[in-house]
């Protein structure tokens, strides 16, 4: 592949502050908010125009559980109040899910973020980042003006894809070690026009004792090659074999009601098969042309073959592909498999999880006992290459197996609210990011208390 010169030269500065979070997703809002309110003056990087990233742009929803009770730290417990003073309960009593709804949740965001006095930079794409003596001074964005810079004390990767580590020149991995394939992406839609109670009783016929939910929190889904024998799969099957639809549409299936709309649901699907690398340009760009396609198949096979679906349509597409995983980058502590079946606890930890290995294509399955969980340690979150970084998400330092129990939504917002209370203890105390001890920090500063 033919190289170019680039030359940072006369880029103008646009904003400077104490901290800057680059990416406005699931971690990088609680990241944001936490750091403002914690005492520093803070900008968030978005490359599109709403924050909530996975939730709200790849319409990852419901919000899924850590299955560990009293894990919800503040910004979890606020967002979910949040949410029902806009008629969303997200709570336990309704569902152990936490549906939400992603258009109220947007306003949320930017609502929380305005009230903590965070500058908002959408339509921003970062590119670059300039490193002197193993700190960030700058990082490079594009907008509407052109090249333009960003001057901060301390830096958070909230990318998901590890974009600002890996500009900076830290060591990443991707990939499962054993194959070199990323988790298989998604391309969310939602469908509009259902009938809920329909659906709800074609399921029940198929297999009473398999609907655990019902409207208005109603689940549907079909996971081929897995221990569970889904009710609609059979169905699935019959339309594969007519022709109707392809193995691949028929891999895996879900379906989620959307609190707040009507007969409305959000696909957790199609799934995009793995010869898409989320690790590779060319192919992030291939699969939402070969997933679009599924999408038409798998809503015309509905509207046609499922009760409930007679009317329905395709209301909305993601405006992201929903990448499980793809760059993660390697910190001073990397967490592996061996921590998730030994329960590992540790004096510097950030977050707790029970979530279990959910690696798509590879691996699903192999749930704690109730009660268990563990821990995911601060080292995890900084590397040794730069010493004002800090990354939270699904990029943290883990294995690709680790790494698709904690990439779940919770555990990601609760290390964004510790990378952010970092970011303002550094500021306050003068101590690098990368060089803090988190187990002798002031337990009032920590979002996760053990």
């Amino acid at each position: 592949m033919q190289a170019i010169n680039y030359i940072k030269n006369d880029i103008p500065v646009l904003f400077e502050a104490d901290c800057c979070v680059c990416g406005g997703g699931t971690a990088g809002v609680p990241a944001a908010v936490m750091a403002a309110r914690s005492g520093c003056s803070a900008i968030i990087i978005e490359k599109g125009i709403v924050m909530g990233g996975s939730q709200t742009r790849a319409l990852v929803l419901p919000l899924m559980p850590t299955f560990v009770d009293g894990s919800d730290t503040p910004f979890i417990t606020e967002i979910k109040k949040r949410m029902l003073d806009e008629g969303i309960d997200m709570s336990d009593k309704v569902t152990a899910f936490g549906w939400f709804n992603p258009e109220k949740l947007a306003y949320i965001y930017d609502r929380m973020l305005e009230e903590a006095g965070v500058k908002i930079l959408y339509n921003a794409d970062l590119i670059d980042a300039v490193v002197i003596d193993k700190k960030i001074k700058y990082i490079i964005v594009n907008t509407i003006e052109g090249l333009a810079a960003v001057k901060a004390g301390a830096f958070i990767d909230c990318t998901g894809d590890a974009v600002l580590s890996r500009v900076s020149g830290i060591k990443t991995e991707k990939g499962y070690e054993k194959t070199g394939n990323n988790q298989p992406m998604s391309f969310r839609f939602e469908m509009g026009g259902i009938d809920f109670e329909k659906l709800y009783e074609y399921t029940r016929s198929l297999n009473d004792n398999w609907c655990a939910t019902r409207p208005p929190y109603f689940e549907i889904a079909l996971a081929r090659n897995r221990d569970i024998k889904y009710a609609l799969e059979p169905v699935f099957v019959a339309g594969y074999e007519r022709g109707e639809l392809t193995l691949e549409d028929i891999e895996y299936f879900q379906a989620f009601t959307i609190t707040g709309k009507p007969g409305c649901m959000s696909m957790n699907c199609p799934e995009i098969p793995v010869k898409f690398k989320a690790t590779r340009a060319e192919d992030l760009s291939g699969a939402v042309v070969y997933a679009r396609s599924m999408i038409y198949r798998i809503t015309k096979f509905l509207t046609k073959n499922i009760p409930g679906f007679e009317k329905a349509y395709l209301s909305r597409e993601s405006s992201m592909i929903g990448a499980r995983e793809s760059f993660r980058i390697i910190g001073k502590y990397r967490l592996s498999e061996k921590d998730y079946y030994s329960r590992s606890k540790f004096d510097d930890a950030v977050a707790k999880t029970a979530w279990y290995i959910d690696a798509h294509g590879e691996k699903v399955g192999d749930y704690l006992a109730r009660g268990e969980y563990y821990e995911i340690p601060y080292r995890a979150l900084v590397t040794d290459e730069i010493s004002n970084l800090i990354v939270a998400g699904r990029c943290i330092s883990a294995s690709f197996i680790l790494q698709a129990s904690m990439r779940i939504q919770p555990t990601c917002m609760t290390l964004g609210e510790t990378a952010g209370a970092t970011a303002a203890y550094s500021k306050k105390t003068g101590i690098e990011i990368n060089k803090i001890e988190w187990d002798k920090v002031d337990n009032d500063i920590k979002p996760y208390k053990k």
